[in-house]
């Protein structure tokens, strides 16, 4: 297959936001696929290479060369040049790197240099996610669904999933959880605050269920087989030989195999979480900050899968294989009143908030269902927009990114910036502020100098977080956390948005 085709299908799936449209674009462009480029071109049309990495990132694809007149490249010549260049290391590599870089890109026409730009950077914008993909694949496979779907979870990804679903259904079902193979962990959805969690899962208030404290640590899921320990991130990334303290305990427990979902997390001396920065930072290589593990759910033990098992079995098999210091802490209950006085204690010990599940849920891999639900405290500020950046994929030809920034005395412009976020913004919101922000700009050329528009620092904007971090970055020391928009303030003059100061006191909070 051409990339011209793949990147033809990329630029259709992203022109519409029917979901039905997406799965038809991307499911008559993988009947067209040949077996030797299933798995990439499936890889591609998700937005990601194979390759973890590359050592490319913006900087690597800035410069190019002029584009070619006619397509020529193949998807596995392309696939072929990413792995070439994911082999490069040592002396000489950066500038055999870059030369492998021209060869490619010069090779491509301007829309396959755009869209190659955009999946080495992580910026292929298309809404094509890991799930539109799995129903054309179970589309063009002639499969159920459902068997793609769990295949995936399994496996790990659905490149996985989809060269078994084209060998049948015999070969989806054989995909099963395999001590060693990581599977994509259970998602939670999110509830206001803990009485609407309950009463999503037992709307009458009868049934218990279980509230754990959310930790703010790295996600983790363990295996073990014999004297064999695999620790794994979120997004399955093997970060074992980081972990020793993780290794240790998964090696003491009596059961020889197993699998774990649980949160790795650094403590102060007193048994209160270090911020989040510190744990990831130590999870990312070793500066001495230990980690300990806490784990909330049991997938697997000594031949005994539990995937399919609900939550309240699940839960009595981890209290008997791991010991208390292990466990996220947990109370189950009927009681609204209980659980939100274990929230409330919770985050007084420092912690994200709590999770509120169903008892009798299985474990859905993958997933993001209503049987977690998390409830996070949620803060809000006031703050200036300073900057705002042109957006790509869907939101090409609208400003979207905005620069936050509190106000502050000290600095020389009245501001301080705090980070950025595209996250909250609805279509009309989007094209507000694109006329808003056009009016704001500080000269007419810098709307079209760069990727970056700077405003006059006028326009308030309400931002929710979920908490602060140290930041080398910004100015001010701090950077917000998951920060979306909730609304813009036409209300507030810049003069009333929140002080860098109001700022630093949510970090005692």
């Amino acid at each position: 297959m051409l990339l011209a085709e793949l990147v033809a299908t990329s630029v259709a799936v992203a022109a519409t936001r029917s979901r039905k449209a997406k799965v038809a674009a991307l499911a008559e462009t993988l009947a067209r696929v040949g077996a030797d480029e299933l798995e990439v071109v499936v890889s591609y049309l998700g937005g990601a290479l194979r390759q973890r990495r590359t050592g490319l990132g913006w900087r690597g694809v800035s410069d190019l060369p002029s584009p070619a007149d006619e397509p020529s490249l193949s998807v596995l010549e392309v696939h072929e040049a990413f792995e070439a260049m994911s082999r490069l290391a040592g002396a000489g590599s950066q500038l055999a790197r870059k030369q492998a870089v021209d060869d490619l890109f010069g090779r491509a026409t301007a829309p396959e240099q755009a869209w190659l730009r955009a999946i080495v950077t992580g910026n292929v914008r298309q809404g094509a996610l890991d799930a539109v993909t799995q129903e054309a694949v179970a589309q063009v496979a002639d499969v159920p669904l459902a068997a793609v779907r769990r295949a995936a979870m399994l496996a790990g990804s659905t490149v996985a999933a989809a060269g078994a679903a084209f060998a049948g259904e015999e070969a989806l079902a054989a995909i099963g959880l395999e001590v060693g193979r990581p599977i994509m962990p259970m998602l939670a959805s999110s509830a206001p605050d803990v009485a609407a969690a309950m009463a999503g899962l037992s709307p009458d208030g009868s049934v218990e269920v279980a509230i754990d404290t959310k930790l703010d640590g790295i996600r983790i899921q363990v295996h073990r087989d014999g004297d064999e320990v695999l620790v794994v991130t979120r997004s399955l990334d093997d970060i074992t030989g980081r972990l020793p303290e993780v290794v240790q305990v998964a090696r003491a427990l009596p059961a020889e195999r197993f699998v774990l979902d649980g949160e790795a997390l650094a403590l102060t001396d007193d048994g209160r979480p270090m911020a989040f920065q510190d744990t990831a930072s130590r999870t990312a290589q070793d500066t001495g900050v230990p980690v300990t593990p806490h784990f909330f759910d049991l997938l697997h033990v000594d031949g005994r899968d539990l995937l399919d098992a609900p939550g309240h079995e699940r839960l009595a098999a981890l209290d008997a294989l791991v010991p208390e210091q292990h466990r996220v802490r947990r109370l189950v209950t009927a009681d609204p009143g209980a659980a939100d006085a274990f929230a409330t204690d919770s985050v007084a010990a420092g912690h994200e908030g709590v999770v509120v599940k169903d008892l009798s849920a299985p474990y859905a891999a993958g997933r993001r269902g209503s049987a977690w639900v998390k409830v996070k405290p949620v803060h809000t500020l006031d703050l200036v927009v300073l900057a705002v950046e042109w957006g790509s994929g869907r939101r090409e030809g609208w400003l979207s990114n905005i620069h936050l920034g509190a106000r502050d005395p000290a600095s020389e412009t009245g501001f301080v910036m705090l980070g950025k976020t595209f996250k909250g913004m609805t279509d009309e919101m989007l094209a507000w502020q694109t006329e808003r922000f056009t009016e704001l700009a500080l000269s007419p050329a810098t709307m079209r100098e760069g990727y970056v528009v700077p405003l006059r620092p006028e326009q308030v904007v309400e931002i929710a977080f979920d908490g602060l971090q140290r930041s080398t970055r910004y100015p001010g020391g701090v950077a917000l956390r998951f920060a979306r928009v909730i609304r813009y303030r036409d209300d507030k003059r810049p003069d009333e948005a929140d002080t860098i100061e109001t700022v630093r006191a949510h970090i005692a909070d």
